[in-house]
């Protein structure tokens, strides 16, 4: 460890804090149809695309019908990129005539990408046209990031309103985050990956001359713009196999810098947004506190973990002083590897700078710890703050049951209803990162696509479905899809995506519907240290007991052997 790294994980934090509040400011105007400053610019592409759609903005829809609409969305972006995928060979743009997309494949695709996971069972530069990137993946990028930024503002209006039938109309939403949050954003991003040196061009190769003479292909592509879209809409699927770790994607120190930053740019936004919905900045700035201390953990401990040398490589006489620098580029290190590894998975990105797989056995364990946690730490965009908000209910919920009073937060009733809505989010993800795990490391088709076997094969195996129920997409690089795979990790991903939506839209239908109580003597304070640690702990322990037992079978036991000089 060393004081530079230190140094980059304060700074990266602190550019955090600075973005948060003028980013809550403007989501809120957005969301809530306020005066901004781009609405002069754009405002008449937004009225007339309302118009050309048939959408009333002034009408708004109840929890079910908000649902329902997501649902539908989300039905059609499915077929449009399976059909585009499955159509590949025929379709223009496609200089290199690559061929179709293998129906399973595309199936797990299409899924990935509507479900803002954007895992890749495939090498994007060698699997999929400059119009697949584009038309299908890029798209999606755009529209799956707006969605769960609107099914947020949505959850925050359910908290807001008082005996309110409605949660406000979701094409609405859907238009105005695209419109003026994500395009705008991306313009300007594009233009600076583009100025230091990723390419954006419909042109598939270069030919290079390599020094022994010989005449290498380098892929190109539309890469800046798919980037761009790829961090700000916490989405993470690289134009590139090997991702942010590819120059083409990542070129420098400062690019590196500003993708970590944008990773966590409207997680952190939305946070404010929230404090800002219910007139009480406090409430956001308690949810950002707790949010960061369990991040500023997580990267402390990942750099602790990877600035040590693999003990075996040690015994070996490799030097050990720069640390464990496998799988790692040398232009950014291990600091900003670590940085990297748990922004992404803090947030339900999933790109990566780095292998994940190489990581040493803790290092590798907080990744996974920080996708089992449901991925609130700031999170994807939109979902990371909804998520969050079901553990403050079961937080108020415990604390209700210690004094003895009926649970509240911000002035609402918290019953049956909504902690059986709460539990049914928060249960099905580790239903699904367990059971399909179990699965895959007892059936022949399973075991088949794992590099390795004992503890670091069945933490490939946990890491694959973690990753795919949390909606993040990284994946510890040995695992190589089949068909076994690409289905169950696309049925993993569904559930993860809808199985938390539905009920998080559902209890914000149940508390529009509900009055405000005004604060009492009793009324258990929800914006102090006491509110953010305990929340923070309910974080901690229900993922700590659910998950601890898969934790002990896979790096635990790898980070033993490693200490007793066995491979594993």
């Amino acid at each position: 460890m060393t004081l530079s790294g230190w140094i980059t994980i304060a700074v990266f934090f602190l550019c955090v804090v600075a973005i948060t509040r003028p980013l809550g400011g403007f989501l809120k105007r957005v969301l809530e149809g306020e005066r901004h400053g781009l609405a002069r610019l754009l405002g008449p592409l937004e009225r007339g695309a309302y118009r050309l759609a048939g959408i009333d903005p002034n009408r708004e829809q109840s929890w079910s019908h908000y649902a329902l609409a997501v649902i539908l969305f989300k039905i059609f972006c499915f077929i449009a990129v399976y059909v585009l995928l499955r159509l590949q060979g025929v379709l223009p743009f496609n200089p290199s005539g690559l061929g179709a997309v293998a129906p399973d494949l595309a199936y797990n695709t299409a899924v990935s990408f509507l479900t803002n996971t954007n895992w890749q069972s495939y090498g994007g530069e060698t699997t999929l046209s400059p119009l697949s990137q584009m038309l299908a993946l890029t798209v999606q990028n755009f529209v799956s990031a707006a969605a769960g930024i609107a099914i947020a503002a949505a959850i925050m209006r359910g908290f807001v309103r008082r005996s309110s039938a409605t949660i406000g109309n979701f094409w609405v939403d859907l238009l105005r985050v695209t419109l003026y949050v994500l395009l705008p954003g991306c313009v300007v991003l594009t233009l600076f990956f583009v100025l230091e040196g990723v390419p954006q061009t419909l042109a598939t190769t270069a030919s290079a001359f390599t020094l022994e003479g010989g005449n290498q292909s380098i892929a190109l592509g539309p890469v800046a713009s798919q980037e761009a879209i790829k961090m700000l809409g916490t989405n993470g699927g690289g134009y590139f196999n090997v991702n942010s770790a590819h120059p083409f994607e990542n070129p420098n120190a400062l690019t590196n810098f500003v993708q970590m930053l944008c990773i966590f740019a409207l997680g952190a936004g939305l946070t404010n947004m929230f404090g800002r919905m219910i007139g009480q900045e406090k409430q956001g700035w308690a949810i950002f506190s707790a949010m960061a201390a369990l991040f500023l953990i997580g990267a402390g401990v990942l750099y602790w973990s990877e600035a040590h040398a693999n003990p075996l490589f040690a015994s070996l006489g490799l030097d050990g002083t720069l640390g464990n620098m496998e799988g790692k580029e040398t232009r950014f290190g291990v600091a900003a590897s670590a940085l990297f590894a748990t922004v992404t998975t803090d947030a339900s990105c999933g790109a990566v700078n780095a292998m994940h797989e190489s990581f040493l056995p803790l290092g590798g364990m907080v990744p996974l710890i920080n996708m089992m946690l449901g991925e609130v730490i700031f999170g994807g965009v939109g979902s990371g703050l909804y998520g969050f908000l079901l553990f403050a209910l079961i937080a108020v919920f415990m604390a209700g049951l210690m004094v003895g009073r009926t649970p509240e937060y911000l002035g609402k009733k918290i019953e049956a209803r909504e902690i059986k809505m709460t539990m049914l989010a928060v249960l099905c993800l580790p239903l699904v990162m367990l059971g399909f795990t179990a699965l895959a490391v007892v059936l022949p088709a399973g075991l088949s696509a794992l590099s390795a076997s004992g503890p670091h094969g069945f933490s490939e195996a946990l890491y694959a479905y973690t990753s795919a129920a949390a909606n993040n997409g990284s994946a510890f690089a040995g695992l190589t899809a089949n068909s076994f795979w690409n289905v169950t990790l696309g049925i993993g991903m569904m559930i993860g995506r809808f199985f938390v939506i539905i009920p998080a839209l559902a209890i914000a239908g149940s508390m529009a519907a509900k009055k405000t109580a005004a604060p009492t003597p009793g009324t258990f304070p929800t914006d102090n240290g006491l509110f953010i640690a305990l929340v923070a702990g309910v974080i901690v322990i229900v993922g700590g007991l659910t998950f601890l037992p898969a934790l002990a079978l896979g790096p635990i036991v790898e980070h033993l052997a490693m200490l007793h000089g066995t491979t594993y």
